[in-house]
């Protein structure tokens, strides 16, 4: 059987963390004995880290990663490097504030011997029009720098072969801010095998999100910086 591996980010999630914990767990009934859902949570200052330590007690297959970065970006970061590390054979990476929905995994499940990653397309999305509207400016971004067309660059519900994101994870530094972003454009641009489904994005479900509008716009405006880099490289590859 395969390996899964679920890998979610976490900062300040006290309000969610062991709903959504306790609704992803048993999507790992039926894979491979190694699989595990892995949560990376450095830097919380509520009560995140001993809430996920009483459920690591209660679901043995939990892995806390304490000593990551404290930035979405980074945690994702370390968290794929750490699923290939440890001999997964697929990644799924969600959020930990509960706007997905783990009844919507088996359908992405189901395809992944038709494709090397499913992405999540937020058609409907729960979070607010400015939120819609960041993603539709940073797709616009995509298409100006990298020539590609895609309709959700940055959601998190995403199923990817391991040996997929062994592939482009290692062009990132470990402080990159905008690796599903980059993912995503990578698919794209080098004609990987992958596709999107179109999945629900709930409001967030308790909590405050850590990352409000004037904060994207800064990440935005950092990431031209990184995108003409990539591009370089990109073209260089494409030389070859």
């Amino acid at each position: 059987m395969d390996d899964l591996y679920i890998v979610m980010p976490a900062y300040n999630e006290e309000a969610n963390i062991e709903s959504v914990v306790t609704a992803w767990y048993p999507v790992l009934e039926g894979k491979g004995e190694g699989s595990r859902l892995v949560v990376a949570d450095s830097g919380s200052v509520d009560s995140t880290h001993s809430i996920l330590l009483a459920l690591k007690e209660k679901y043995p297959k939990i892995e806390v990663l304490p000593d990551t970065l404290k930035q979405h970006g980074p945690k994702l970061i370390a968290m794929y490097k750490y699923a290939i590390a440890s001999g997964a054979d697929y990644i799924f990476q969600t959020d930990s504030d509960g706007q997905t929905n783990p009844d919507e995994f088996a359908a992405f499940w189901d395809m992944r011997n038709q494709y090397d990653a499913i992405l999540g397309n937020r058609v409907v999305r729960g979070d607010g029009k400015s939120r819609k509207f960041v993603e539709k400016f940073l797709c616009f971004l995509l298409r100006l720098h990298f020539g590609v067309k895609v309709k959700d660059s940055n959601a998190p519900f995403r199923l990817m072969k391991s040996s997929l994101v062994n592939k482009y994870v290692g062009r990132f530094k470990e402080d990159y801010n905008l690796p599903n972003v980059m993912l995503t454009t990578f698919f794209a641009y080098y004609n990987e095998k992958y596709t999107l489904r179109e999945i629900t994005f709930k409001p967030r479900q308790g909590g405050k999100n850590s990352i409000n509008i004037k904060k994207i716009i800064k990440i935005g405006w950092a990431a031209l910086a990184d995108f003409r880099a990539f591009k370089k490289e990109m073209k260089a590859d494409k030389k070859k």
